[in-house]
């Protein structure tokens, strides 16, 4: 069962990481006072990190983005 559980724990490193990157870069806490407000603003984080990630992969990588 060694197997499996690593197989999970690498997937629970993996969020903890990102987790991370994005409560160091947009701050740990939530402003909003409403359930809805917060997971809206939670939702606009998760997006900055994945536009911030994205963008540098397309030079590094080399692709134009069609417009």
């Amino acid at each position: 069962m060694e197997e499996e559980f690593l197989e999970h724990y690498h997937k629970r490193s993996n969020v903890e990481s990102i987790m991370y990157r994005i409560k160091s870069k947009f701050g740990d806490g939530l402003l909003s006072k409403t359930k809805t407000a917060q997971s809206n603003e939670l939702l606009a984080k998760v997006l900055c990190h994945n536009i911030c990630v994205v963008i540098p992969e397309l030079f590094e990588l080399g692709i134009k983005p069609n417009l």
